[in-house]
């Protein structure tokens, strides 16, 4: 295998990527764990960026890590009981750990056979050109944006989307109110 600089940055991404997912799985300390879930959301910010979309890069970056991250850290930092470092060790880690490995291998073993028997390549191009979406294509981002915040587009999602954050920031803040009194 050659080592060019996309493949040196491709295994820094993924790397950061799946040691920032462990992290956030297996700390302690809830605030850490959602720092390396940025960490973790800028690795696949990185992996858009090498796959040449900036556009989701961008998205990844503004949305998740900007929004939904920083929203997280509030959330927590505001009911403030779980900042504690007095939790309850977790006697169940390691059998949960065994649990998610077996749930791996299972997925792999059912998952392989069926991803070996699709066919990539030429085919799979020859069916998406003769496909009129795949034909849409969109010069700018402001036609992407008209696009999907059109009536017929995708406008029900993005206000489920944002009622759904407001309750959350409403949620947290009912909770760090109920701290106070």
């Amino acid at each position: 295998m050659e080592f060019t600089y996309e493949t040196v940055a491709f295994f820094i991404f993924a790397l950061t990527t799946l040691g920032s997912g462990i992290m956030v799985v297996t700390d302690e300390n809830l605030f850490h764990a959602s720092l390396y879930l940025l960490f973790s959301l800028f690795g696949v910010s990185g992996l858009f960026v090498l796959l040449v979309a900036p556009f989701l890069a961008a998205v990844q970056v503004l949305v998740y890590m900007g929004a939904i991250g920083i929203l997280i850290i509030f959330a927590i930092m505001l009911t403030r009981g779980m900042m504690k470092m007095d939790q309850v060790y977790n006697s169940q880690r390691v059998a949960a750990a065994v649990v998610a490995v077996l749930l791996f291998i299972a997925l792999a073993v059912t998952l392989t056979p069926i991803v070996d028997e699709l066919e990539f390549g030429e085919d799979l191009n020859a069916e998406l050109a003769e496909d009129p979406v795949a034909d849409v294509t969109y010069e700018t981002v402001n036609e992407l944006g008209k696009v999907i915040t059109d009536r017929n587009g995708f406008v029900l999602p993005f206000e489920v989307a944002s009622l759904l954050l407001t309750a959350a920031m409403i949620g947290a803040i009912v909770v760090a109110r109920e701290d106070e009194a």
